[in-house]
This record gives C-alpha cells, sequence and structure tokens, in this order.
C-alpha cells in the first residue's frame, strides 16, 4: 500500500452512514445521550465483527486441521486499534472531554485520529521523534494534531500522559486508567471466535507488543467458559519479535513478572515496528493469560515475518503487515513440535498491509 492508498482509505473506508451520524454526534444542540446513542451506532456498522476464515491452504502446506484466520484487517483503519480507539473515544464522549490525546508509533494514532474526527473531539497525536511512519498523513488529514517528543516509545508514552493530566485532556495511552475498558474492547474478539466456532478453539495465537490485545482475548474466553458457552479457554500462543518483548522474555525464562528489558538492545526494523518494547505496558495481564492458559510464547525473525507476508498472499490473498504474523508462525511452530492432532486452531492477524 503506497502513501496515496493509505490516505484514501483513512479517507473512505467509513460509510456514509457513518459519517451522517457523525454529524448527529457532533450537534452539541441535541443531548448527550442521542449523541451517544449516535456514535454507539456508528461502532456497531464500521468496529470489529472481522472474518474468520479457514485457511484451508496453509493446512495443506502444513499439514494441520483446522486453522482459521482472524483477520482485523477488516476494521475501518486496517488494524484491531480501532477497537479500543472507538471504545475510548465513547468514554470520552460520555465524560464530556474535549480533547483526547495518546502516544503511537502509527497505527494506534490512525485509529484515534478517526474515532476523535467522527465524535468532534480534538485529538492531540505525540510521537517519537525517531519514529519514521507513512500514517502521519492519514492522522493529519483526521484533523488530528501531531507532536514529536524525543526519546522512547515508552518514554513517549510517559510523558504525554503527564501532559494528558496537566491540562485536563482525556489520556488514551495503554496501561492507565482505561486499561480495563481496551481489555473489555479486545475481549469481543473472542466472542466472535466463539460466534463463528460454536466453541473455543484448542489454541489461539496472538501477536505481543504491550499486551492488551492479548490479554483482552484471553479474558474474553475466560468470561465466555464462565458463562457456560465454551467447553473449554484455549491455549493462548503469544509470538514477538526476537528478543525484543518483555511478556516472551520473562515467559521464557521463566518469571512470575514481566520484566523491562534493556532499552539499548531494542531496534527497530521495517518488519518489527508493532512489536519491540523494552516496557509491555499491560505485560502483568498478558504474562498472567499465558500461565493460566498453559500456553506458549515465541521469538520471531525479521526474516521469518517477511517470509510469512509473502506465503499468506500467494496462499490465502492476503496483504498482511509482517508483524502481524508473529502469532500464526508461532502457532505453527507449536504444531511442528508437538504434531497436533486434529482439532481447531486459530491464528489472530491483526493489521493488513
Amino acid at each position: 500500500m503506497n502513501l496515496k492508498d493509505g490516505v484514501k482509505t483513512a479517507e473512505n473506508k467509513v460509510s456514509n452512514e457513518a459519517r451522517r451520524l457523525s454529524i448527529m454526534v457532533k450537534d452539541t444542540s441535541k443531548s448527550i445521550v442521542d449523541r451517544l446513542e449516535c456514535f454507539e451506532d456508528i461502532i456497531s456498522l464500521e468496529v470489529g465483527d472481522t472474518g474468520l476464515s479457514r485457511a484451508k491452504t496453509l493446512e495443506r502446506e502444513f499439514d494441520v486441521r483446522q486453522l482459521y484466520i482472524k483477520y482485523e484487517g477488516d476494521n475501518p483503519t486496517g488494524t484491531q486499534k480501532d477497537r479500543i480507539a472507538f471504545a475510548q473515544l465513547y468514554d470520552a464522549l460520555r465524560r464530556e472531554f474535549k480533547v483526547v490525546s495518546l502516544a503511537t508509533c502509527g497505527n494506534y494514532g490512525v485509529a484515534m485520529a478517526l474515532a476523535a474526527d467522527l465524535a468532534g473531539i480534538a485529538c492531540k497525536i505525540y510521537i517519537p521523534e525517531t519514529y519514521h511512519t507513512d500514517r502521519i498523513i492519514e492522522m493529519e488529514t483526521l484533523n488530528a494534531e501531531i507532536i514529536r517528543i524525543p526519546g522512547s516509545y515508552e518514554d513517549v508514552v510517559t510523558e504525554s500522559s503527564k501532559l494528558a493530566a496537566k491540562h485536563g485532556w482525556y489520556d488514551a495511552n495503554p496501561g492507565g486508567a482505561n486499561t480495563p475498558l481496551q481489555i473489555s474492547a479486545y475481549a469481543q474478539i473472542a466472542q466472535e471466535i466463539f460466534e463463528d466456532l460454536g466453541d473455543a478453539p484448542k489454541y489461539c495465537a496472538v501477536p505481543v507488543s504491550n499486551g492488551t490485545l492479548f490479554a483482552g482475548i484471553y479474558r474474553g474466553f475466560v468470561n465466555l467458559y464462565k458463562r457456560g458457552k465454551t467447553s473449554r479457554i484455549p491455549k493462548m500462543i503469544a509470538a514477538s519479535s526476537s528478543h525484543k518483548n518483555p511478556i516472551v522474555e520473562s515467559f521464557l525464562m521463566g518469571l512470575d513478572h514481566c520484566k523491562d528489558l534493556n532499552p539499548a538492545a531494542i531496534k527497530e526494523t521495517k518488519y518489527n515496528e508493532p512489536l519491540i518494547n523494552w516496557h509491555s505496558f499491560d505485560g502483568e495481564e498478558a504474562l498472567y493469560a499465558l500461565r493460566e492458559s498453559e500456553g506458549e510464547a515465541f521469538n520471531i525473525s525479521d526474516k521469518k515475518l517477511k517470509e510469512m507476508t509473502s506465503l499468506l498472499y500467494k496462499k490465502e490473498g492476503f496483504r498482511i503487515l509482517p508483524a502481524s504474523t508473529a502469532g500464526l508462525i508461532g502457532l505453527l511452530e507449536l504444531d511442528e513440535k508437538l504434531n497436533f492432532e486434529p482439532d481447531r486452531f486459530v491464528a489472530v492477524l491483526t493489521a493488513k498491509n
């Protein structure tokens, strides 16, 4: 996807009905109840209910049955981040905030910019000075204000949260007071998988960075199991860039807590950027999910991410961001090790390319 295609996606992906509803959301002469109802309708129209498809070609390629792909690229801005962006903008609108702020390295910023634009709330996006993403132009097209700050992503999250507290803005950063809301939004993915399969899969594989998505999907399956909807809780597979994620590293070391990595050892590439960090903001929740589900964790090289991206396009027709294939690679590597008995296996692909 080139830069111009990206701008077109941000501007035109949302339906005409959602844009009509957006006008009503922004109409301050209406009651907050009516405005919230309109924004809730936008969420119902645009976010989630993403595709779950059986990857029969990959099944034959890797001799595994039955392998399903949960494709989060179906969301408006092409990633799972739309789920937490719209959930938080609903909360910000309900609490009558005028400004929402966050730190991002790309995808999350576009999702928040779109949700804020539809809600009529100003959006301030903080990006590390050293990070480069073509998606900045999408954020600006959606009327977000871009502010560059020195330091790592983790540093920028901390600083932007301080600024939000100082100015009374809605803080949409990970690891803060909104963590339960974000986890709840991601739990819906488990609900959708259940609705399509009729039960929980044997394994569910997910790429991990901050850990929020991973923890949310696990929480969703736990809730379903406790309500008697599923016969089991899937074993969760976490996968990330080799030796550049605290959740994976802590699990493989057998730790009972999520240990930070050395920031100097974390190097960004065009393949691993959405996965890497030295501090995972929701790492404890994700590590808990790994342990409780008796799951597995994998380090995935850039080479494998690149190769899987090419294979998915060739065999299944998906254009996937390389980092988004980490969970799928981990699942297939575990199958190679254990030689799975026939069952149902789900890999979440988090973003299109």
